[in-house]
């Protein structure tokens, strides 16, 4: 029996979310400015915060059941599986996949799920399945108020003063509005600190004017590969006008916040979920640059880390160079997305010209990268999108 969640999930708009969220924000904002600069692996994907009904005699099995379908809108890559008849021939009995489970504030379950056993269920019946490690996207937000009140909203409002409250609480709920769907879809999203740094390179005028090249630089400091540029003004009936760059790609659509961000999940997972019946495929890879001890092995723990990776050996070693054979579904382009992503390797001076892959001009199911870890950061099939059009001054 197969299943296509994600072919329904491009044809279907934005549903409401079944559970509380925000379990991962503070943890994802605190998490992405003191790491590395490298792709997010979000270990939370199976944790979720269901409403319990105190006046249901079924309250537990219907939270059991609530969790699981927010898990899978994660793991899917589309919120089409909140509403699949499939779910209950796939899942029959939640209660099984339940490692554990606490009881939250105000009348919710916590509830922590095997993502191991629902992945392999999903994968079993030919249904998509994206993988933890998802790439960061910085969040750039400018917002126009009216009446000359303009600003772009930080992660924090931590040196406002008191007069300012006002600014402080709308700026906390459109945070609040993008963060929820952020975690409903296992999204890592981040954004700016707006501190010395930042505001000596943007202003109000680069995002609004669509300068995105500013942008990018600034984002290179928080280890972001994916860019989210939005532009409100609340009081007009145009809708927020919204641009998306990743790997050397622009896109643009319009859409209120929660609408931007499930575009923006429905992308990533278009790109990086692939289906379960997808057969395994033999790659080369070969990283230079691994020029000691340390080196070695932070790129063997790497790789053997990554769940994409189904098996792992070491078949040539010459100088500083390494070759692989590792066998994943997905193919030469998953893995290339996810070495890019990760920032400890570039492509290597073999790749096609031209192509956003590190193929070899020989075969394209081998890779050549540089081992090139980026320095500490701060402290220590193809989406359809409404054609870009240049945003208004």
């Amino acid at each position: 029996m197969q299943f296509d969640f994600m072919e329904r999930g491009r044809n279907r708009g934005t549903t409401a979310g079944r559970c509380r969220q925000g379990l991962l924000a503070v943890w994802l904002t605190i998490a992405v400015v003191m790491s590395s600069a490298q792709a997010i692996e979000m270990t939370s994907l199976y944790s979720v915060e269901v409403a319990q009904d105190p006046d249901d005699p079924d309250a537990q099995t219907n939270a059991y059941r609530a969790a699981l379908t927010e898990v899978l809108i994660r793991v899917t890559g589309t919120t089409a599986a909140a509403d699949s008849e499939e779910l209950a021939l796939l899942f029959p009995n939640p209660a099984q996949y339940v490692r554990q489970y606490s009881s939250g504030p105000d009348n919710t379950l916590i509830v922590s799920l095997d993502g191991p056993a629902i992945e392999r269920v999903l994968q079993q019946s030919g249904a998509t399945v994206w993988g933890t490690e998802r790439p960061l996207t910085v969040v750039w937000l400018a917002v126009d108020w009216g009446l000359g009140d303009r600003e772009i909203v930080a992660a924090d409002d931590p040196d406002r003063f008191a007069s300012d409250s006002r600014s402080i609480d709308r700026n906390r709920l459109l945070r609040e509005r993008v963060q929820a769907v952020a975690n409903r879809r296992g999204l890592p999203i981040v954004f700016p600190l707006l501190d010395v740094e930042d505001l000596q390179n943007i202003g109000f005028s680069d995002i609004w004017g669509g300068f995105d090249d500013p942008l990018l630089e600034a984002s290179a400091r928080y280890g972001a590969t994916s860019v989210l540029v939005g532009r409100i003004r609340p009081e007009e009936l145009q809708p927020p006008r919204w641009t998306w760059h990743l790997d050397g790609q622009r896109f643009a659509w319009p859409g209120q916040p929660e609408e931007a961000l499930d575009q923006l999940a429905d992308a990533l997972a278009a790109r990086d979920a692939i289906r379960g019946d997808q057969e395994s495929e033999m790659i080369e890879l070969t990283i230079s640059g691994i020029d000691s001890v340390v080196a070695y092995g932070r790129v063997q723990q790497y790789l053997e880390n990554l769940r994409i990776v189904q098996s792992l050996a070491i078949k040539t070693v010459a100088g500083d160079r390494i070759t692989y054979g590792i066998a994943m579904q997905g193919g030469a382009e998953r893995l290339d997305n996810v070495l890019v992503q990760s920032r400890m390797f570039e492509r290597g001076e073999n790749a096609i010209d031209g192509s956003s892959y590190g193929m070899n001009r020989r075969d394209g199911n081998i890779l050549e990268f540089v081992y090139r870890p980026a320095p500490s950061s701060l402290m220590n099939s193809e989406p359809t999108f409404i054609p870009d059009e240049s945003p208004e001054s």
